[in-house]
C-alpha cells in the first residue's frame, strides 16, 4: 500500500510540474488556450479529455510493461 501511495505521488507530481511549464513559460500563449478551451463546446473538450486519457493510459502501460 506504501509503494501504491509513493507511486501516485509521484505521478500527481509529475502532472503537476507538466501542467506549470506551459504559463510559467509562455504565459501569454497558456491564456489564449485557456480562452479557446472556455469557448469549447462540451464535446469538443470531451474528445480532448478521452483522447489525453487514452495516450496517458497507453503510455503508462508501455512503461510498466
Amino acid at each position: 500500500m506504501q509503494e501504491l501511495l509513493q507511486s501516485l505521488l509521484v505521478g500527481i507530481s509529475l502532472l503537476l510540474i507538466a501542467e506549470g511549464i506551459l504559463p510559467f513559460i509562455a504565459p501569454n500563449i497558456w491564456r489564449e488556450i485557456m480562452v479557446r478551451a472556455v469557448a469549447s463546446s462540451d464535446m469538443n473538450l470531451r474528445i480532448i479529455g478521452a483522447v489525453s486519457m487514452f495516450l496517458g493510459l497507453m503510455l503508462l502501460l508501455l512503461t510498466r510493461s
